[in-house]
C-alpha cells in the first residue's frame, strides 16, 4: 500500500498545477494525505481524482476549507494510526508543536508540515514525517513530496526533484 504524503502546495500562487514528478506518484496512491496550506479547495477536488484524500488545514487556507476540513485529524490505515497536523503555532518550533498535538494519543506516524523543511526520523517509536513542500521549496534545495508504503511496518521516504514542472 501507498500513501503519498503532500503539503504547503500554495495553490494557485506558487504554482498553477502540481509538478510531473508528484502526478507520476499520485497515479499510484492508494491514499493520499495532505498536511495543510492547500490555499483553496480546488486541489482537493483535483487530488480525488487519483485516490482518496485525508487532510488537514493550515495557517493560509481559505474559510471554505475550514469547512471541509479539521487543523488536526488521526486515521487508522491498514493497521496502522497517523496523525496529521499541519504544525503552525506561536510557540515552540513546528516539530515540538506536531509532538504535542498527539502527546496524549496513541499514534504510529506524525505527519507535519509548515516548515516546508523535508524531516523522517523516529522519535520514541513513531515515525515523524514532514515531506517537503512540491511548489515552495524556499531554501531547500530540491521541492519534495513524501511516499510511505505499508507492509508489516511504515517505510517513509522522500522524492526530491529540482524542476516543479
Amino acid at each position: 500500500m501507498r500513501i503519498v504524503v503532500i503539503y504547503d502546495t500554495h495553490m494557485p500562487k506558487k504554482s498553477k498545477k502540481l509538478p510531473g514528478r508528484l502526478l507520476a506518484d499520485l497515479k499510484t496512491a492508494d491514499l493520499i494525505v495532505h498536511a495543510g496550506d492547500w490555499e483553496t479547495p480546488e486541489l482537493f477536488s483535483q487530488l480525488q481524482f487519483y485516490a482518496p484524500v485525508k487532510g488537514v488545514t493550515g495557517n493560509v487556507d481559505d474559510p471554505e476549507l475550514k469547512d471541509i476540513l479539521s487543523e488536526k485529524i488521526m486515521f487508522d490505515f491498514k493497521g496502522f494510526t497517523f496523525g496529521v497536523v499541519h504544525g503552525h503555532g506561536k510557540r515552540q518550533t513546528t516539530e515540538k508543536r506536531a509532538i504535542s498535538a498527539f502527546s496524549d494519543e496513541s499514534v504510529d506516524c506524525i505527519i507535519f508540515g509548515h516548515s516546508h523543511i523535508p524531516k523522517l526520523y523516529h522519535r520514541n517509536g513513531v515515525l515523524m514525517f514532514n515531506p517537503g513542500s512540491p511548489t515552495d521549496k524556499r531554501r531547500e534545495k530540491y521541492f519534495s513530496h513524501g511516499i510511505i508504503t505499508i507492509d508489516q511496518v511504515l517505510h517513509a521516504q522522500h522524492v526530491f526533484y529540482s524542476d516543479k514542472n
